[in-house]
């Protein structure tokens, strides 16, 4: 069900499915991207017995744009938006950019968080080198300087998935339609930002110190040499609860629906 709260000022659209204990979903920062994928995630969550919420972050889908586009803004923005809704503590799930998000609130008011879920966060995936010997570390928003095409929307999503054929009339049309106008605004706003003085020590150096239960979840096929990066990980931080999930790419929870909500159902059922 669609609906919208006032939060911060600003109007925020939401998808709500469900009650129980609440989970909220944040989807990532490529261009266009909102909380429609999940659409297709939180009536699975609801029938588990959860509160499944999947929000358009501010400056994204159909939610206002705010003053300050910084990552870190957002970040903050989670417990604002559950204040708004009367939810004093939920699991949160990040994908993308927002994996890092929810990593770093859980870090910062673990008494707010129930446990969180990364999905396909490139920033918390330790650095390999590539052939050239540069390292490979995706995260982002990708985009270019001017208002995308049709066809630009169809090539970002088709670099995101595995499974191509997911790429129908209708979805490319909500997600162009997501990527245009304000939403295009915002996005040039965001590549211009100036992020406050970050941690000298890389987040994904700091999972093993998140105190509620956390699980990595990744696409074989996601970008930035994710499945290598993640094996990587998994050596250095042996007790990380991470999975791949085969022939998935960046929107995973896309490409593997089903096997993405058995996962992280058995991992918020544990």
């Amino acid at each position: 069900m669609e609906k919208s709260a006032l939060v911060d000022s600003l109007r925020i659209r939401y998808l709500e499915e469900g009650t129980g204990r609440p989970v909220i979903f944040l989807h990532g920062a490529s261009l266009g991207s909102s909380a429609d994928v999940y659409d297709e995630t939180l009536p699975a969550f609801a029938r588990a017995g959860f509160r499944a919420i999947a929000y358009d972050q501010p400056g994204f889908g159909l939610s206002d744009r705010p003053k300050d586009c910084t990552v870190s803004y957002r970040t903050g923005f989670i417990l604002k938006f559950m204040d708004a809704l009367g939810i004093d503590r939920a699991s949160l799930v990040g994908h993308s950019q927002a994996g890092g998000m929810v990593v770093r609130v859980a870090l910062e008011r673990p008494q707010r968080v129930n446990s969180v879920v990364v999905v396909a966060s490139g920033s918390l995936l330790p650095p390999v080198p590539d052939q050239a010997g540069r390292t490979v570390t995706a995260e982002g928003q990708e985009g270019g300087n001017s208002p995308p095409t049709l066809d630009d929307t169809r090539k970002l999503l088709e670099g995101n998935l595995f499974n191509k054929s997911l790429i129908t009339p209708a979805v490319l049309e909500k997600r162009h339609r997501m990527s245009t106008g304000k939403n295009f605004e915002s996005f040039i706003e965001r590549s211009k930002a100036r992020e406050p003085q970050r941690d000298t020590v890389p987040l994904w150096q700091r999972l093993k110190e998140v105190s509620v239960p956390l699980f990595l979840l990744y696409g074989t096929h996601d970008r930035g040499a994710a499945a290598k990066r993640c094996a990587l990980l998994k050596e250095k931080e042996p007790d990380l609860r991470t999975d791949l999930i085969e022939n998935a790419g960046h929107l995973l929870m896309w490409d593997a629906r089903e096997t993405f909500n058995r996962k992280v159902l058995d991992f918020l059922t544990a």
